[in-house]
């Protein structure tokens, strides 16, 4: 069996500098990564506090980042990126500042696109079962149950 490798204090805050300018962490995968390295626990606080002074962790940076990014680049709704943060242990005033990235506006307009492309996708007959899995798929993508069902309701197959 392997022996665990032990770091340093100093070498623990390098590698955790280099894993932080990588892309935005959270302070839960940051204490994962912690552990991963057998840091002992009174020494992992003292790293993750040299991180959020020199600006490598930043929690709201954080929260605002991946909203911006999974809405952007994934198009996942507002549900599922409030459940994902909720999952990364961030608390909900910064999923709240997080959210407030997504302009209203596109976020509508990215609703309508997935709706229009997932019905010229489903190629169900049967118009109930059609609406059952485009509503099925944007409440997957975290879109608010109203407002999917409310365009589907205004839909005629």
């Amino acid at each position: 069996m392997k022996k665990p490798k032990y770091h340093s204090i100093k070498e623990a805050t390098q590698k955790l500098m280099r894993f932080c300018t990588y892309r935005e962490r959270c302070h839960k995968e940051v204490k994962s990564k912690l552990f991963d390295l057998n840091i002992h626990p009174n020494d992992q606080e003292e790293i993750i506090v040299k991180l959020i002074q020199h600006g490598f962790l930043n929690e709201e940076r954080f929260a605002k980042t991946f909203a911006y990014d999974k809405f952007h680049l994934q198009k996942w709704g507002k549900y599922r990126i409030e459940r994902e943060l909720k999952f990364r242990e961030v608390s909900d005033y910064l999923i709240k500042k997080g959210l407030q990235e997504i302009d209203e506006e596109d976020y509508l307009n990215t609703f309508h696109q997935l709706l229009e492309k997932r019905i010229a996708l489903v190629k169900e007959k049967n118009p109930l079962k059609k609406k059952k899995k485009i509503a099925d798929y944007l409440l997957r993508k975290g879109f608010e149950s109203t407002l999917v069902y409310e365009h589907l309701q205004k839909i005629n197959f």
